[in-house]
């Protein structure tokens, strides 16, 4: 396993959309090990591909109590709203509220290709979101209801 490099807000890779993969292969099962590694080690709950210079459809999630590896995750529902701090490890010192969907069900692929679907609400929920926006090329201040200054990002700490 290895610790890969984040990409940073203002490289362009992050704006674009990433493409499916074809097969998971160990080149994949080996990027999710990577991906799973590297976001521990810089204390996300989550991680896409292309906030690792990959650009493909495959994301890694830890809230804690649940951990998730997403592959060609396509969104299926999406009901209910809640309003919540967000950052993300490609956009280090930026906090902001947004407005995420409080229950998703997704279909994904699993390490082995096979077909399922999840369902998460809460804190997972808006995790998938968040990560599933980057495979789309958004960032989670694209839409957020407003932005924080440092002075208020004390009131969080």
């Amino acid at each position: 396993m290895a610790i890969l490099n984040i990409v940073k807000d203002g490289d362009e890779i992050l704006r674009k959309r990433s493409r499916e993969i074809s097969a998971v292969d160990e080149k994949i099962l080996t990027l999710l090990e990577d991906m799973k590694e590297t976001m521990h080690k810089a204390g996300g709950v989550g991680l896409a591909a292309v906030q690792v210079g990959k650009l493909k459809r495959v994301i890694v999630i830890d809230i804690g109590t649940e951990e998730l590896e997403l592959i060609n995750p396509k969104m299926l529902k999406m009901s209910g709203s809640q309003e919540s701090l967000e950052g993300c490890l490609s956009c280090p010192d930026r906090w902001g509220i947004t407005r995420r969907p409080l229950r998703v069900e997704v279909e994904t692929l699993t390490r082995e290709g096979k077909t399922v679907r999840k369902k998460a609400e809460g804190f997972l929920a808006k995790a998938i979101c968040h990560e599933m926006d980057h495979l789309e090329g958004k960032l989670f201040y694209d839409e957020a209801l407003r932005m924080l200054t440092p002075e208020e990002m004390k009131e969080y700490e």
